[in-house]
């Protein structure tokens, strides 16, 4: 069998953390297997769909590296959704249901009320032909419902939790298109599920009643059932469900200087056991890539964690990579320097900045001006084509008897304007032999 996996998101807005989190397990999981990654936009809502958000979705999955194999679009399957809702309909699986939202609302209420489930009492089937005509020369329109079969037992074994059973008779028979003709998402999705062939389906918890009825779907249209892996949501750090996480999109990561390296490192395994590692190429993670790895406890997304794990991504990143994100002067040896004190690229401006100048170094403590002024004579005198930070340091010792943080820190304070940084055998000669003794002249 050749896996095929769908990301199906609907362009009403744009990705949030959620939804990246989904589209990589499935990139993952296709790519685990040698098999085929489908986006497919599901825009069937014409009054909320946009074609900007389209765009959106497509550039945040290719800032992600998650290329899709191919990609449909629902609005474009209306006539193939119409002929296979005409089929259900003449095989008694689809049914006309006239009540209106208020009738149901106060139904759901009444079962509840008496400490039964708020299932739909399939009071449409009940309706004569008479009826139905009546109610339609009145102008009532009616909603469209499956119905399910009763007798059938709904159960599959899902890749995250396990063996799931369903009782049909405990389930409502799903609406699956409005009065107005508008598709509801379930039954167009199975439909594309069989013609384009999808073998797993993999989405979140909230999903798992909605996979109940939609087996019984692929059973009425003759297609097979794909698999399923049914995920934890994700948690804030706060550890509640956080509408914060509604709101975390690409643009938020972006402007917070995070590598798409890293956001497909953290959730490719939160929710794992495995420990989450800074890979900056996705190769072993998509060789490790196992449903049966997750659990089912809600996975706790923390943009801490995502911080440090970006810090230590951008510590690896080639300078091929970040050349065009860097300021002009920065060349490879540049970047190869000030890169291990970096948590995001954005920073190495800061760091050039220290070293081409000016810098503003702190006040000289008054038992430091003799050793500065030593350690400028002493830079004077430097072969600097070698290892200038070394030789001047060496010279020095020898000179003050100083070691340690009272030979290093005033150095590196005159020559940086700052008490940490990048190691200063690299730094200094980017500095160069003019500026450092202007700066240590300043000193």
């Amino acid at each position: 069998m050749t896996v095929v996996t769908r990301f199906a998101p609907s362009p009403t807005g744009t990705l949030h953390v959620g939804n990246l989190r989904t589209a990589l397990h499935n990139w993952l999981f296709a790519r685990r297997h040698g098999g085929t990654f489908l986006l497919r936009i599901d825009d069937t809502d014409f009054a909320r769909s946009e074609e900007r958000f389209v765009e959106a979705i497509r550039a945040d999955l290719a800032w992600m590296g998650l290329a899709p194999d191919a990609e449909a679009r629902q609005s474009a399957r209306f006539d193939r959704y119409e002929a296979r809702f005409g089929q259900l309909v003449a095989d008694g699986r689809i049914y006309p249901a006239y009540e209106t939202a208020q009738e149901l609302d106060l139904k759901r209420k009444v079962l509840l009320g008496r400490g039964l489930p708020p299932v739909y009492d399939r009071a449409a089937l009940a309706l004569t032909d008479q009826d139905r005509a009546k109610l339609e020369a009145e102008g009532v329109r009616p909603h469209w419902r499956f119905k399910l079969d009763h007798d059938a037992p709904i159960g599959w074994d899902d890749l995250v939790r396990g063996p799931q059973r369903f009782e049909a008779r405990l389930l409502s028979d799903p609406v699956v298109r409005r009065a107005d003709g508008s598709w509801l998402y379930l039954l167009p999705s199975v439909i594309d599920d069989i013609d384009m062939g999808v073998t797993h389906v993999v989405r979140g918890e909230d999903h798992v009643s909605n996979t109940a009825t939609q087996i019984q779907m692929f059973d009425a249209l003759g297609g097979a059932v794909p698999g399923f892996a049914h995920e934890a949501l994700l948690t804030g750090a706060e550890g509640k469900l956080s509408k914060r996480l509604g709101s975390l999109g690409i643009a938020h990561f972006r402007e917070a200087g995070i590598e798409p390296q890293a956001l497909i490192a953290l959730l490719a395994r939160l929710g794992t056991s495995d420990p989450v590692e800074p890979f900056a190429d996705p190769a072993p993670l998509i060789a490790t890539f196992d449903f049966g790895r997750f659990g089912r406890a809600p996975a706790r997304f923390d943009e801490a964690e995502l911080a440090q794990l970006n810090g230590r991504i951008v510590h690896q990143l080639p300078y091929t990579t970040v050349a065009d994100r860097l300021p002009a002067n920065i060349d490879a040896a540049g970047w190869e320097a000030i890169r291990p004190n970096l948590a995001t690229v954005a920073e190495a401006a800061d760091w050039w900045a220290v070293v081409e100048g000016p810098i503003t170094a702190p006040p000289v403590a008054e038992e430091d001006r003799d050793f500065l002024a030593q350690a400028r004579i002493a830079a004077e005198g430097l072969d600097w084509s070698t290892d200038p930070w070394r030789a001047l340091t060496d010279a020095l010792k020898v000179a003050t008897g100083r070691k340690g943080k009272p030979l290093f820190l005033p150095l590196r304070r005159a020559l940086t304007g700052r008490d940490h940084g990048p190691d200063m055998a690299a730094l200094l000669p980017l500095i160069g032999k003019d500026r450092a003794l202007a700066r240590l002249a300043t000193g």
